[in-house]
């Protein structure tokens, strides 16, 4: 069998998406199933060109392969003879983020043109597909809401579990994860200033934008922080990722309105790690159980730093909520085996 998974991009910019594609691929071949990825640039500004990135994908045709798996917008648009959605999200900013600080859309008539289009692209698509799930709650409630269309939620499993072992602290916060500003990590910062000299915070991963990487360096200059914060700003590899998360006292992960459980999430506690959040992170606060598997804060930096102290400085309960965190996590028991039964068509 030959399957192909489409996923949109944009150059140098990595995330959960792109791990989950590149393990959907890697678990589809371990079933001896010839599987490729197929990974096309999506450009989002300016807002007025995303309809002609949308007629461009549903130009696309996908000759000589027996499933298509698509996972993102627009990529879905593209026209396959069997073809299932996994979907990892919308364009959010025409829906639940279009009232957002994050909306690129403006709220005049030329947006809201843009904003009906991609509705409108959105409810052909998915009123005419036959197979459509997607990678949590979160995101079926919003396709039912927004486009009145059921889909069984499949959640993303955990890449790599053997990595993610646990060793004894080395006493930082780790922030780990795609640099933006809708992750939030400039907060963990700021909330720097209210701990002692001693505390330790640790931000590593891939920004963005150059934009992203200046700012939390201009931050951490402007706070006097170079000697508490360190900055490791690149696209990390497996194994340094889990070395970071497996020598952390608790890992701190701030998305807003986070629409699914989050890979940094899942590492931490596979790790046996208590994760630090705010209550209006999304879909991560079905993990994140206020004082028994982390600490669920207010977004502001004094409410962070009591957080980040309670867990820094107190040892024992930064261990015995990691071990419940884990527990937690273990009893999910998401896995790969029934979600390729389900996306290949089956059952």
């Amino acid at each position: 069998m030959k399957v192909l998974v489409v996923n949109s991009m944009a150059p140098y910019v990595w995330g959960g998406a792109e791990e989950l594609s590149q393990h959907l691929i890697y678990n589809l071949r371990q079933r001896n199933i010839d599987a490729e990825l197929l990974r096309l640039p999506f450009q989002w500004e300016p807002y007025s060109g995303i309809p002609g990135e949308i007629a461009r994908f549903k130009m696309m045709k996908l000759p000589n392969v027996d499933r298509v798996i698509s996972m993102k917008f627009p990529a879905y648009f593209i026209s396959a003879s069997h073809h299932t959605t996994w979907l990892i999200h919308q364009y959010r900013q025409a829906y639940d983020m279009w009232d957002s600080p994050y909306c690129n859309i403006p709220h005049d008539k030329n947006g809201i043109v843009v904003k009906d289009f991609i509705r409108a692209q959105d409810n052909e698509y998915f009123k005419s597909a036959n197979n459509i799930f997607t990678i949590s709650d979160e995101i079926s409630r919003r396709l039912y809401k927004y486009n009145g269309i059921q889909a069984e939620a499949l959640r993303a499993p955990i890449n790599d579990p053997h990595l993610f072992t646990g060793a004894d602290p080395s006493g930082y916060i780790l922030a780990p994860g795609r640099i933006n500003s809708s992750k939030r990590q400039f907060l963990l910062v700021e909330a720097m200033q209210h701990l002692p000299a001693t505390a330790k915070l640790v931000i590593a991963g891939p920004p963005e934008s150059d934009a992203d990487r200046m700012m939390l360096h201009d931050l951490v200059g402007r706070l006097d922080l170079a000697a508490q914060v360190k900055l490791d700003l690149r696209f990390l590899t497996r194994q340094e990722l889990a070395d970071y998360v497996n020598h952390a006292t608790a890992v701190a992960y701030l998305p807003f309105q986070e629409d699914s459980y989050g890979y940094v999430t899942m590492e931490a506690f596979e790790a046996g790690k208590a994760v630090i959040t705010c209550r209006d992170a999304g879909e991560i606060l079905e993990l994140v159980i206020d004082g028994n598997t982390g600490f669920i804060s207010e977004a502001d930096a004094e409410s962070l730093a009591g957080a980040m102290a309670a867990l820094l400085y107190n040892p024992n309960m930064a261990a015995r909520m990691g071990a419940q965190a884990k527990a937690f996590w273990r009893s999910k028991d998401i896995n790969w085996g029934s979600h390729l039964t389900k996306l290949l068509g089956e059952i």
